[in-house]
């Protein structure tokens, strides 16, 4: 196992279904080192929200192995695998999963709820801080179905912080949002993961949204296909790579230098 990676996943095969089966993933090995923003893209079917649901302990491979800051996933009991995922992980969906029965606050509260109990003053003062950061202090006590999509997401963000996560895990974040809102929430990400080197791996079909990233890789049929650092090598030269026909699949886990991460 890579010792610089906080997620490092070996030879990720997934296949569904006993009478007739179909393979999603075949054999993905690779290492994101901590404080990397990475972006998976690929046609629809090319199993990226199957890794990332794998990388998330919401599903188990069929066979190889996840670690994350060590920890191998396939050592924990469903139960642990719950009490992991609330400690170290953070969600963002492009649905947001919001209980609407709850205000916005009351939302932004439930990892902790879940993890620990009814929250105390403190917790119940960062709650309202997340929502601070993400602009909606004063939409504290409004029910979720009374906020816009942009707004709702927003709590989402809130929401998937409020544990002090180590990696956050975003599945099409602003797929179901505006141009310009999607904008201001990936601008309001970038913000928040620069603050405290978190580790962030997102799911887009959107090429311009993944190449944001400090590195993209893309799915084909379920591999490993292509690579690239946009900071590294400019945005004009990624955009060639990812739109010509070719694999680099042999650069996917050549080790990369600080600076070249940067």
């Amino acid at each position: 196992m890579d010792d610089n990676g906080l997620v490092v996943t070996q030879n990720v095969n997934k296949i569904y279904g006993t009478a007739v089966r179909y393979q999603v993933l075949f054999n993905i090995t690779l290492t994101v080192p901590r404080g990397q923003f990475l972006a998976l893209i690929g046609p629809s079917g090319s199993g990226k929200t199957t890794l990332l649901n794998i990388i998330g302990a919401l599903d188990r491979p069929t066979s190889g192995a996840v670690f994350i800051q060590g920890q191998n996933l396939n050592d924990l009991s469903e139960e642990d695998l719950a009490r992991f995922r609330n400690k170290f992980l953070g969600f963002i969906f492009q649905f947001h999963y919001l209980l609407p029965e709850f205000n916005a606050l009351e939302n932004v509260l439930i990892p902790y709820w879940i993890a620990s109990g009814r929250p105390k003053g403190e917790i119940v003062d960062r709650a309202m801080y997340l929502l601070e950061r993400v602009g909606l202090k004063e939409a504290a006590k409004k029910r979720i179905n009374l906020l816009s999509g942009g707004q709702q997401q927003r709590v989402a963000i809130a929401r998937a912080l409020m544990n002090f996560p180590q990696l956050i895990l975003a599945d099409e974040p602003t797929g179901a949002l505006d141009t310009k809102t999607g904008e201001q929430v990936l601008e309001l990400l970038a913000e928040i993961r620069h603050e405290s080197n978190m580790t962030m791996i997102m799911v887009t079909h959107n090429r311009d949204v993944a190449l944001q990233a400090d590195r993209v890789i893309e799915l084909i049929d379920g591999k490993l296909c292509k690579e690239v650092y946009p900071r590294v090598i400019g945005i004009k030269e990624a955009t060639e790579i990812l739109e010509s026909h070719a694999c680099n699949l042999e650069d996917i886990n050549t080790p990369r230098t600080p600076l070249q991460e940067e």
